[in-house]
């Protein structure tokens, strides 16, 4: 594992000139001031990509290269067993594995755009510290090794030709613990070991993932690399939008990430670009930012602009043989239900080690966008409404809260808005075509709904136009009736 010492000091010179030059300073009371892009509130659904040497033993999860090294864990075990002791054969031996024959951007992208996304967030730099793209920063990089490719340029040109965003993901902080396993018993994780080298520093793991002040925090040379490369990522991708993972919540990363966020929001500026970073838990001061929940929702509409992320899968977000997958209904849902609060969708797939899109991935994005294609008047461009919808069936809220699908009734619907139009989403279509909206009840002396307002006529998104209603004291009535319909229904209420 030869290092290549990259001589950080020009690169870490030049992101201070940057920051001193403006309009934000790197601290909170400047980066309070950032205002989300209108792009990013118009797009609402957005596609996620873990690929990377994780996909060539697809077990377990896209955490193989810390797990592998965890005696007992079933990566441990099933490691030895297919590829012999990890002393022998490591991670790094799977990425001469990682060829990536079949990968076709432009393939990928159309999907992503027959699938209705509006921006794509390949992931740059996952936690095995493997970049998908070529730099300057290590050798340990997909255009010098396993595919010699640049992966982010190839899918940024595609990107480009589809009127698609191309954003990126960095995962690396968590790079500083994530392979310390490996050091516990013989293994190819060994020291000595310096900046350039692949593992390092494999560091201890800390015993709680979410303490903001872990037991060993990253050093300042741990940091300064972190830094420059993030911004040599910016430099070279421009990318729309950079999401992290929760550990930029150490309380020792805090100066380098406000630096980090002058050092994109000041690029930005100068590129006239609207950008997004993506953060969880309160690793931000509030509005600084956009906050993200994994694998998750809020229970009710926010006043500010956030987003989930979650996966086609509910097991792992990279490629694994046996993933267990949701269906397109449950995620048109969790889009709907998240748009109606404000929010947008970051939806994951895990392509193969070669390159291509799994069946699966690929079937559940086309009826996405099929749904999409139909009734994306309802998403795209929309905001909430008065209250973000009615019915009995609340989402939990918080994190890690999609471990199954939200059991909808024909008595659940979503708000959204746009200009004089109201779209009601029915989450789960009548078996009879009847339909009773409590909120658009008739409003009388005694009876005051959420809508008050005058309604002009109801149409059906990819259906029927002015269909009969009736507003009556305990809700307006529809009745529509689709044949064979499965996927949420969406009724636009044109007013006046």
């Amino acid at each position: 594992m030869s290092a290549k010492k990259y001589d950080m000091t020009g690169y870490l010179k030049k992101i201070d000139e940057v920051i001193e030059r403006g309009p934000f300073s790197a601290d909170w009371d400047s980066l309070v001031k950032y205002e989300v892009p209108e792009w990013y509130k118009d797009a609402k659904f957005g596609i996620f990509i873990h690929w990377g040497i994780y996909s060539v033993p697809a077990f377990g999860s896209e955490w193989y290269s810390r797990n592998m090294y965890i005696q007992g864990d079933p990566c441990y075990e099933h490691h030895r067993k297919t590829y012999g002791p990890q002393e022998q054969f490591g991670y790094k031996d799977f990425i001469p594995m990682f060829t990536a024959e079949k990968f076709d951007a432009d393939t990928w992208t159309e999907l992503f755009l027959r699938a209705g996304a509006k921006y794509v967030v390949p992931v740059a730099e996952h936690h095995d510290g493997f970049q998908m793209y070529q730099s300057e920063i290590s050798h340990w990089n997909a255009a010098e090794m396993g595919p010699k490719r640049d992966i982010l340029e190839e899918l940024g040109e595609s990107c480009k030709k589809k009127e698609l965003r191309l954003c990126a993901s960095s995962h690396r902080i968590e790079h500083w613990f994530f392979m310390g396993r490996g050091k516990e018993f013989a293994s190819d994780v060994k020291e000595p070991m310096e900046r350039g080298d692949f593992y390092w520093p494999a560091m201890s793991e800390p015993k709680d993932h979410f303490n903001s002040r872990a037991e060993v925090p990253p050093t300042k040379e741990f940091l300064d690399d972190w830094l420059v490369r993030t911004c040599e990522l910016i430099d070279k991708y421009r990318p729309s939008t950079l999401y992290f993972d929760w550990w930029i919540i150490q309380e020792a990363a805090k100066e380098h990430l406000k630096k980090l966020t002058a050092y994109y929001y000041n690029r930005a500026a100068e590129w006239n670009m609207g950008v997004v970073i993506n953060y969880k838990h309160d690793a931000y001061a509030f509005g600084s930012a956009v906050p993200d929940v994994e694998r998750g929702v809020f229970a009710d509409v926010k006043p500010y602009y956030w987003q989930t992320d979650t996966s086609v899968a509910r097991n792992s977000w990279g490629y694994t043989k046996g993933n267990d997958y949701k269906s397109s209904k449950e995620l048109v849902q969790y889009l709907a239900d998240v748009v109606s609060k404000n929010g947008n969708l970051l939806l994951n797939i895990g392509p193969k080690a070669d390159g291509t899109i799994p069946e699966e991935d690929e079937k559940l994005l086309l009826e996405i966008g099929e749904w999409l294609s139909v009734n994306g008047e309802a998403i795209y461009g929309t905001h909430p409404w008065k209250t973000y919808g009615d019915g009995p069936t609340r989402a939990v809220e918080g994190q890690y809260t999609d471990g199954k699908a939200v059991e909808y009734t024909n008595e659940d619907f979503r708000y959204t808005a746009k200009g004089t139009n109201i779209y009601i989403i029915a989450m789960e279509p009548a078996d009879n075509g009847s339909y009773c909206i409590k909120d658009f009840a008739r409003f009388t002396q005694d009876h005051h709904p959420v809508f008050q307002g005058i309604i002009d006529g109801i149409d059906v998104l990819g259906g029927p136009q002015n269909i009969p209603f009736e507003q009556k004291e305990d809700g307006m009535y529809i009745q529509y009736e689709k044949k064979d319909a499965d996927m949420p229904v969406v009724f636009k209420a044109r007013t006046i």
